[in-house]
């Protein structure tokens, strides 16, 4: 799966333009698992994360299982599949396998607004991530990015540019409520909807 993410990659570099640059990346420590929240705009981050993070687990729809290829190569990665109209149990379900896969070693990947959205446009910020970071007690890291402006969501166009992925490690939020750490993932995000700030590369924030 992280080879063919490798190879996607390039294949988007070379035939239509896309790169990318990463800020933050010496706040990744990969000698232990981590909680990574991040924005979701496009399926690029998909594909990039493979690049970035150790071996990863997604909180997904069931859906996606069942796409050929993509659905496929998602199941090897043991992933959280829910029923996003199960409310508390899919809760539950986050909560219980979140933690064993972190247990396990894996990282887990959560996307907090729960489905891909338009740049610049800030979506409900789900419980999921924030009672699981609190829960673990591992490295959290927050993950902003503008790939939906090159790659956009059931985009099949393509636009040549450089996706600037921004990331900010917490290590303890236990001080915080979840209705706190929700907020702070929020305004982390709406920091980095500054366009200059993301189209200039400027200093992580």
């Amino acid at each position: 799966m992280s080879q063919w993410a490798y190879f996607c990659l390039w294949w988007l570099r070379m035939t239509c333009g896309i790169r990318s640059r990463v800020h933050g990346l010496d706040q990744v420590d990969h000698e232990k698992p981590g909680l990574i929240l991040a924005r979701h705009e496009s399926a690029w981050e998909t594909l990039k994360f493979q690049t970035i993070f150790p071996r990863q687990a997604y909180v997904l729809k069931q859906e996606l299982l069942k796409i050929p290829f993509f659905g496929w190569g998602m199941a090897l990665l043991h992933p959280i599949a829910i029923d996003r109209g199960a409310g508390r149990k899919a809760l539950k379900q986050i909560l219980t396998e979140g933690q064993q896969r972190l247990d396990g070693g894996n990282w887990v990947v959560i996307f907090p607004e729960g489905t891909r959205m338009p740049p610049n446009e800030l979506g409900k910020i789900n419980i999921g991530g924030s009672m699981l970071a609190k829960q673990a007690q591992v490295p959290i890291y927050l993950v902003m990015h503008n790939a939906g402006k090159f790659w956009p969501k059931n985009g099949f166009i393509k636009k040549p540019g450089t996706i600037d992925v921004y990331i900010k490690r917490l290590d303890d939020v236990s001080d915080l409520s979840t209705a706190e750490l929700n907020q702070m993932i929020a305004d982390w995000y709406q920091t980095h909807f500054d366009e200059s700030s993301l189209s200039e590369g400027g200093p992580e924030k």
